[in-house]
């Protein structure tokens, strides 16, 4: 980080006079505006429905705010829903659910799956084939499935009941597996897996949706499940010797074989044979019997094949095993993944996961049960160092940046529910994205009034936790978004963009953020500049105003943020 070019000579600073006449107070809305007053007191501009889809499928409301309740967060978004089905929007609203669920803009599945389904249990038409046809991109496992169903069945207003179009729409999720790449074949190892969620099975969701299937693949897989559809073993035994070549017959084959095989693991009790059959077929830790799971043998042999967001979440178990022994094998290929781009890249491992598995298991112990590990150095670097390569990088845009991080007692706030993860945080690891990939930035912390704003001294080459270190040993009060901007005019600095990082709540203030950047636009002669307001809670809140083009909310803390914060600082959106 530096401030050279930052601190301006009086002739490069404009010195404009601010035009006469009284401020409005935070706690007063803005003359000719549309505000609103928030769950603090404070009046902010109110979220276009849009935006407020977008925070909701990004963040959700599992952790609530130091503020506002779940349950009030989760209404809210979903009335947004509903008027944008109702103005005729609803097959962009499905739209904008494949995109964060397919380029993985959000924090978890649940929020996305929410809102799928309540575009699939609306009474508008086109938005409900919209929904349904997106089922099996937004739905890419069967616990998606199992979490989606249990939705739609909350949100629907005329009951619990499967009309056709979702039973239609359920039984093609299944079908639709043949256009997949492996087909059948892994909808059997899917279906194996993940037997069971959110009190469902799939031979419950097999009689719901009323499944039609012949003797093809699909069909022995629903037979093999539910073995009371009135087919007999026998016809299976005939229609698997027929002879017609083709491949929908050799996929009939290869599912019953691969059947077979799950069947057989589930029965085994030799570590070494339940080893071989693991390396063999690739089996999964769901594929193990509950008894072999205490086996170090048998999780050498799982490691090997294991997706990376399972072996993340796995360390604590498997360093409790032995098995990430420094100099140990289990070490060198936990560290070699955990550093892989291409890895991170296709397993699209949202940087909270990271976050949170880098704290998780620093702790070297599990937040519940009696889990305990060694922990080793190397992993535990691997896991910063993959926190940092899942945002791929941010171009520098060669900007002057002031970072401000909000200090207010409501950024204590879990972030997604997770208790590890704070709002403070989320906005730390945010900022260092910046200060490692722009020459010119200033950090600052700010609470309460224009006094309450801090220079934290942070450069490239410090690591998360020195960040957070010295943000924590900061005083906290309540919010003040305008102060960070309101220092910058009374210090003469010269920036291009302010960076706000906050919760989206407002309660202290004599000038209102949107107000305290045209003031400093005006007196720094810098009518460019701009002000992004990342809210790390979706509470239906905008700080910035809506109708500045030079103002820009970034809601959430994935990989796709600083890009978009990219794009908007180069002029770009």
């Amino acid at each position: 980080m530096s401030g050279m070019d930052i601190d301006v000579e009086e002739d490069e600073w404009a010195d404009l006079s601010i035009p006469e006449g009284p401020e409005a107070s935070i706690n007063e809305p803005l003359p000719s505006t549309d505000q609103t007053q928030n769950a603090s007191g404070g009046y902010v501009f109110r979220t276009v429905d849009k935006t407020r889809l977008r925070r909701f499928l990004c963040m959700g409301t599992e952790g609530g705010t130091y503020h506002t309740g779940e349950i009030e967060l989760k209404r809210e978004n979903a009335y947004c829903i509903a008027r944008l089905i109702n103005r005729g929007e609803g097959s962009q609203v499905v739209a904008t659910i494949k995109e964060f669920s397919l380029q993985n803009k959000a924090c978890k599945a649940d929020p996305i799956l929410f809102a799928l389904a309540l575009c699939c249990r609306c009474s508008d038409l086109a938005t409900k084939e919209a929904a349904y046809k997106a089922l099996s991109d937004v739905c890419r496992i069967p616990t998606h499935l199992f979490q989606f169903i249990k939705f739609a069945q909350e949100v629907n207003p005329n009951g619990k009941g499967w009309g056709r179009a979702h039973r239609k729409g359920v039984s093609m999720w299944y079908e639709n597996y043949r256009n997949k790449k492996g087909g059948n074949l892994l909808l059997a190892y899917h279906m194996t897996k993940y037997k069971a969620r959110f009190g469902f099975t799939h031979r419950d969701v097999f009689r719901l949706c009323h499944i039609k299937t012949s003797y093809d693949a699909l069909g022995y897989l629903v037979y093999y499940v539910c073995h009371e559809n009135g087919q007999r073993e026998s016809d299976w035994e005939m229609a698997l010797a027929r002879r017609e070549e083709g491949l929908p017959h050799l996929e009939l084959k290869k599912v019953a074989a691969l059947v077979k095989v799950f069947k057989d693991a589930k029965k085994c009790t030799n570590e070494e044979t339940m080893k071989l059959m693991i390396l063999e077929h690739h089996l999964a830790r769901e594929h193990v019997p509950t008894d072999l799971l205490k086996s170090r043998v048998v999780w050498e042999a799982l490691m090997r094949h294991m997706p990376m967001t399972a072996m993340i979440r796995n360390l604590g178990k498997m360093s409790s095993l032995g098995l990430l022994e420094s100099d140990s094998f289990g070490e060198s290929l936990a560290e070699e993944k955990l550093k892989s781009k291409d890895l991170l890249k296709s397993a699209r491992i949202h940087p909270f996961t990271l976050l949170v598995a880098h704290k998780a298991y620093s702790k070297g112990q599990g937040e519940l049960g009696k889990l305990r590990w060694q922990v080793n150095p190397k992993i535990s670097n691997a896991l910063e160092e993959a926190f940092y390569l899942s945002f791929n990088y941010v171009a520098t845009t060669g900007k002057r940046y002031l970072l401000a991080i909000d200090g207010s007692g409501s950024m204590n706030a879990p972030v997604m529910g997770t208790p590890i993860i704070t709002a403070r945080d989320a906005a730390a690891a945010m900022a260092m994205v910046t200060v490692r990939t722009e020459q010119r930035c200033d950090v600052v912390a700010f609470s309460g009034n224009q006094e309450g704003v801090t220079k934290l001294s942070i450069s490239p080459q410090d690591d998360l936790d020195t960040v957070l270190e010295r943000i924590s040993r900061l005083p906290f009060g309540s919010t003040n978004c305008a102060a960070p901007i309101l220092d910058a005019i009374q210090s003469k600095k010269m920036y291009d963009v302010f960076v706000v990082y906050t919760d989206s709540e407002t309660n202290v203030g004599s000038v209102h953020p949107s107000k305290a950047l045209k003031n400093y636009r005006t007196t720094s002669g810098n009518a460019n500049a701009r002000l992004i307001v990342c809210g790390l809670a979706s509470n239906g809140f905008s700080i910035a105003d809506p109708d500045d083009p030079l103002m820009m909310d970034i809601v959430g803390f994935d990989s796709g943020a600083p890009a978009a914060i990219h794009q908007f600082v180069t002029g770009n959106i």
